[in-house]
């Protein structure tokens, strides 16, 4: 069997962690910053975790991970 092309752009957006999930860091902290409140830039910078339902497509784009 050959061997498998990880996708590039999945694997700078996702890291597996200890429980087989993925984290991967939320949008909406790039620009128009300054009408967002503290509180709100502050949780956007802490990484989320992908939905049960999108680790299988995850898990196929990263196939040594």
């Amino acid at each position: 069997m050959p061997k498998l092309k990880t996708n590039r752009g999945a694997a700078k957006r996702f890291r597996k962690n200890g429980g087989g999930g993925f984290k991967r860091r939320q949008g909406f902290r790039n620009h128009i910053l300054t009408k967002k409140s503290s509180k709100r830039k502050r949780h956007l910078a802490s990484p989320a975790q992908v939905a049960d339902a999108d680790v299988p497509a995850v898990r196929r784009m990263l196939p040594y991970s």
